[in-house]
């Protein structure tokens, strides 16, 4: 199906039984974002919300939900995209298949955006930013948001659309020192093509354009999350996407989109900022208030009976898992092919994604030594954190399998086989001092931290212990030894209070199991955590708790850790995964929200028997 527009998609899946309509009025404060956020959860369905309280516009969420119906949606073009993106990766194939890529590359020639169409839908009117569904999503948030929304800019050096930028970069609407209507807070992360825009912008003086596409047909809101190959633009992936050429006009110098169903316009000019958050994120935690580029508005356009598209971000996985899932389904090995010796990369969608990575590479340096070690993945590791957003990574695990049965997708099964390998004495590489994701707090200030890569390969080293040793359960000032999962132990300590006095908490724990190594040979690693029950209670506990509370440099310690030649290594590693002062506080639902939603759940609501 080629969807011509939002709701020719929401129809389509009202149709097929994927789409509920809600005839409740529903409030924008909270409600709305702890509906989606239930249904959601329970693998439910798309929802068209009619009556959206202080607004005359319908709203849409949970479109992309499930991967199932991000592939129904996308059902006519999933194949034809995963052929051009694997003929930028090799194009080659082309020439060794003409016939069979004929009919990827007559699509690529369709999907050309196309200026000045004759039908203009989204002129139909203009309003004002508060006539929009202000969602605010989490109580903590510092007003409302756009969740799904195309951010476009264009190169000042180069100008025109097949070199500008589509990108999801979320957008405060209200709240904090924003004068209503007039200024908005636009907010992205590190390596985002945006920021090379205002860059440039910046240096000559003057303004950066900026329109906010929010809604049109769905192929628009994946093409601005899709990591895409040099020299793929958005634009055209969307008209491959989408089957329909991506429309587009110029109105007072902006670019607007024919298709969507609202486009705010405005203009970020240089060294204007303003403070923008707090925001629940999808990290878990809220990403808090700092200054971000103040866009002023020009205009805001909807087209006639617009929808406004949302979704919710917070503790994973949400919708933007299954976009994750999807993107990976259509982008196979596209990324793995631009590093050399890279087989496979995982962003850990239970760690908020970011800081955790699992990436399995080739080890051909040198086959002629009879002991096993890493080498070449050493050198993929630098490749893998030089490169795009993989770089915002601060954990990064790399291994090579000679058997080739390993996969990073299957992360119990991944993180046992390294944590059998690894060598805790050679095996742990940090960088110290760099960057690290925006909305990531567990660092030395925003956007600093480290970094640390775990690089094992060769045989096994250890048994992983199925349950926990005797000798942790009788340690001192620490509690409640869980297993969380094999040869990793989950242990309770009291709350971090400063650095100097967790120094000598940790040294506290070496100074016990140093004296236990024969005892402890089947352990990897110990996670101090504030609740030990909750880390071992299942995998994506353990991955969120010891991955996104922890800066390497400042909460990695080990049992006999000692430095040779500025090299660390220990015996067992230890994570201090406890809750900082400085961290972010994580996203939790309100209760009376949750209990003024109950009533469309149960008999006669618009909502009766999905969650």
């Amino acid at each position: 199906m080629h969807y011509q527009s939002l709701e020719a998609c929401l129809l389509d899946l009202e149709k097929h039984g994927h789409l509920v309509r809600m005839k409740e009025e529903v409030d924008p404060y909270l409600e709305m974002a702890a509906i989606h956020l239930r249904v959601h959860e329970a693998g439910g369905p798309a929802l068209l919300f009619e009556r959206v309280k202080g607004s005359r516009f319908r709203a849409a969420s949970n479109i992309f939900g499930t991967v199932e119906r991000s592939r129904f949606i996308f059902r006519k073009t999933f194949h034809l995209v995963q052929q051009l993106i694997q003929l930028k990766s090799d194009p080659l194939k082309a020439l060794k298949h003409p016939i069979d890529n004929f009919q990827v590359g007559l699509a690529a020639l369709k999907a050309l955006p196309l200026k000045n169409p004759m039908h203009r839908p989204i002129l139909h009117e203009q309003v004002r930013i508060s006539d929009l569904p202000l969602i605010h999503h989490w109580p903590m948030d510092g007003g409302a948001f756009v969740t799904l929304p195309q951010v476009y800019t264009e190169d000042m050096d180069a100008p025109g659309i097949m070199q500008s930028n589509l990108g999801m970069y979320r957008i405060q609407l209200t709240g904090n020192d924003y004068e209503q209507d007039k200024e908005i807070g636009l907010h992205y992360q590190l390596h985002r093509g945006i920021g090379v825009h205002q860059t440039k912008a910046n240096k000559k003086g003057l303004p950066l354009k900026v329109s906010c596409f929010v809604g049109g047909p769905p192929s628009h809101s994946l093409a601005a999350v899709m990591p895409l190959p040099e020299g793929i633009s958005e634009m055209t992936f969307a008209g491959v996407l989408g089957g329909r050429r991506f429309r587009y006009i110029y109105e007072d110098g902006f670019a607007l989109s024919t298709d969507a169903d609202f486009v705010i316009t405005g203009e970020v000019h240089p060294n204007e900022n303003k403070p923008e958050g707090p925001f629940g994120d999808h990290l878990g935690y809220y990403s808090l208030r700092h200054d971000f580029p103040l866009m002023k508005v020009h205009r805001v356009y909807a087209k006639q009976n617009a929808i406004w598209p949302f979704t919710v971000v917070g503790r994973p996985p949400q919708e933007d898992t299954s976009f994750g899932n999807l993107i990976h389904e259509m982008a196979g090995d596209a990324i793995p092919q631009e590093v050399p010796g890279l087989k496979e990369v995982h962003a850990v969608d239970a760690a908020g994604v970011h800081p955790l990575l699992l990436a399995i590479g080739s080890e051909r340096y040198t086959p002629y030594t009879p002991t096993k070690q890493p080498a070449e993945i050493l050198t993929i590791a630098n490749h893998v954190l030089g490169t795009g957003q993989l770089s915002l990574a601060k954990f990064l695990f790399i291994t090579a399998d000679d058997s080739n049965q390993l996969t990073t997708h299957d992360v119990s099964g991944y993180m046992q086989f390294v944590l059998e390998r690894i060598d805790w004495k050679r095996d742990v590489h940090f960088y110290t001092n760099t960057t690290i994701d925006t909305l990531d707090y567990s660092g030395t200030g925003l956007n600093s931290g480290s970094k640390v890569v775990f690089a094992a390969y060769g045989e096994k080293r250890r048994e992983l212990c199925r349950e926990v040793p005797q000798a942790l359960k009788e340690l001192q000032g620490f509690e409640n030894a869980q297993l969380a999962m094999p040869g990793v132990v989950a242990l309770k300590r009291a709350d971090f209070t400063t650095y100097n006095e967790a120094h000598k908490e940790m040294e506290m724990l070496n100074a016990q199991c140093s004296m236990l190594n024969n005892q402890l040979g089947e352990v990897a690693m110990i996670v101090v955590c504030d609740a030990a029950g909750f880390v071992a209670a299942n995998i994506n506990n353990y991955l969120w708790v010891a991955y996104t509370r922890c800066n390497p440099s400042h909460d990695i310690y080990g049992i006999n850790a000692n430095t040779e030649n500025k090299h660390w290594g220990c015996d067992v590693l230890v994570i201090d995964a406890r809750i900082k002062p400085h961290h972010a506080p994580p996203v939790e639902k309100d209760a009376a929200t949750e209990k003024k939603i109950d009533r469309l759940f149960t008999k006669g609501g618009s909502l009766e028997g999905i969650a």
